[in-house]
């Protein structure tokens, strides 16, 4: 009872299905208080198997309202197999309008495979990888930059070690419109959502739809565009995807996988980025300057690229503290 989570959820029933994923977690408030993540499930017999997650960060809206919306207008009938939502996995975290949870400060996309005797973010996480992520085919975790990042718009997926895995990984995030996808090298023993989802057999797609802590007319539309196509691309929906016709370029494949790409702080200060995101960059190019405005006698610090790619991300405060990462830069591959 005050371990692990719990649900009453059948996987096997068609229609639709509201229900919660219930944490215990015992506060000052309320000692036998529960963690209630909101869930639905939409199954129309047999057929691929989808589950659509968002607020993993909880000022990432872009998702949570797109899966919200699409929780009202998505019925039994429109679906063949099984679609689960989850439009804000880490509750407390969106409720409080934070990245990581109040509760523990757990950040649930660096929390897996978790931790059933845990802290709430740890059971969730737990119970993701073990229990819901192996029920599904694919695996959808939709982001953004959230409050303090701005980010290309970019879908995203790991790295897998089984080539034809990662082969339609890839081939599942470039049906997704979006001008950018890059993949990650996490590591087999990645923290992430994706990472759990490639140990639970499943194919994990995700991306970055926005920033700013904010929804923007751009993100949503591209968000929901995402959406829609996806359930095309695996079947659970029939036909072309509402918006497929409308893409006019493939989408360009990216890469992180180095420390190396990013730029950040070592000390206090103010960054001044001097390019923006999208821009092709080179090594040794000018990335901006770090003022010191307790030192106004020193002159503002020249920070330079390591390496040459696209802009993927930027640091929206301008203060900043040692271990800020100021700016991303992706390298462009092919195939």
């Amino acid at each position: 009872m005050h371990t692990g989570l719990s649900h009453t959820l059948d996987f096997e029933r068609d229609g639709k299905v509201f229900s919660h994923l219930s944490i215990p977690f015992s506060v000052d408030r309320s000692p036998y208080f529960q963690v209630k993540v909101p869930i639905c499930l939409i199954r129309n017999g047999e057929g691929p198997t989808v589950l659509l997650m968002a607020g993993n960060h909880g000022d990432e809206y872009e998702g949570e309202l797109s899966l919200a919306r699409l929780i009202r207008r998505l019925a039994p009938a429109d679906i063949r197999g099984r679609v689960t939502i989850l439009p804000m996995a880490n509750a407390p975290a969106v409720m409080a309008a934070k990245r990581c949870s109040p509760l523990d400060g757990g950040n649930l996309n660096r929390a897996f495979p978790g931790d059933p005797a845990g802290t709430p973010t740890g059971r969730l996480a737990n119970f993701l990888e073990t229990e819901l992520f192996p029920r599904h085919d694919v695996v959808f975790d939709i982001h953004s930059g959230g409050t303090s990042m701005e980010h290309l718009p970019t879908a995203l997926v790991e790295r897998n070690a089984d080539p034809d895995r990662h082969r339609r990984g890839v081939e599942l995030m470039r049906t997704l419109g979006m001008p950018y996808g890059f993949v990650a090298d996490n590591g087999q023993i990645s923290p992430t959502s994706m990472g759990a989802a490639r140990r639970a057999g499943a194919i994990g797609v995700s991306g970055e739809f926005g920033g700013g802590g904010t929804a923007t007319v751009a993100s949503m539309a591209i968000t929901t565009r995402a959406i829609d196509r996806l359930l095309a691309a695996t079947g659970v929906i029939a036909g072309p995807a509402p918006g497929s016709a409308d893409e006019t370029a493939p989408t360009r494949l990216l890469s992180l996988s180095r420390h190396s790409q990013g730029i950040y702080a070592t000390r206090r200060g103010w960054f001044e980025p001097a390019v923006a995101l999208g821009h092709g960059v080179a090594a040794g190019q000018l990335a901006g300057w770090y003022h010191d405005l307790e030192r106004l006698e020193l002159a503002e610090e020249p920070l330079h690229f390591a390496e040459s790619g696209i802009v993927l991300s930027r640091r929206l405060h301008t203060m900043c503290e040692a271990g800020d990462c100021l700016m991303q830069v992706a390298e462009p591959v092919d195939g």
